[in-house]
C-alpha cells in the first residue's frame, strides 16, 4: 500500500509542477504576443529607453539615435561608432516616441550615461 501512496504522490507533485510552469510560460508569453502585436499594428508609444545618439556639425545637432537595450550595449556601440566616424556620439536616457522597438522621435534627453 505505501508504493501506490508513493507513486500517487508523485504523480500529484507532477501535475502541481506542470500546472506551474504551464501558468508562468502563459505570462511570459503574453507580454511577447503584446509585444508582437505592437510592432505589426505600428502603435506608437512613450517610454523612458537608452539610446546612441549621434551629432554632426557646428554646433551639434541630433542627426540619428539608435534604441539600444542596455548601458553596457549602449557604450560598447558608441566606442565602435567613435573609432569609425568623425561624429560626435553619446548614450542617453531618454524620453521617446517608441514604434515596434524603434525610437520615432526624442522628446527629451533625461541623463547622458559615461
Amino acid at each position: 500500500m505505501s508504493k501506490i501512496k508513493i507513486v500517487f504522490y508523485l504523480v500529484v507533485v507532477f501535475i502541481v509542477y506542470k500546472g506551474f510552469v504551464a501558468i508562468k510560460n502563459f505570462e511570459i508569453g503574453v507580454d511577447k504576443r503584446v509585444a508582437q502585436i505592437e510592432e505589426l499594428a505600428e502603435i506608437e508609444k512613450e517610454g523612458e529607453v537608452i539610446g546612441l545618439m549621434m551629432y554632426l556639425g557646428d554646433p551639434p545637432d541630433l542627426k540619428e539615435h539608435l534604441f539600444t537595450e542596455s548601458r553596457s550595449k549602449c557604450l560598447e556601440l558608441k566606442q565602435i561608432a567613435e573609432e569609425s566616424s568623425y561624429a560626435y556620439y553619446e548614450c542617453a536616457l531618454v524620453n521617446a516616441v517608441l514604434k515596434g522597438g524603434k525610437i520615432v522621435s526624442i522628446i527629451e534627453e533625461i541623463e547622458v550615461i559615461d
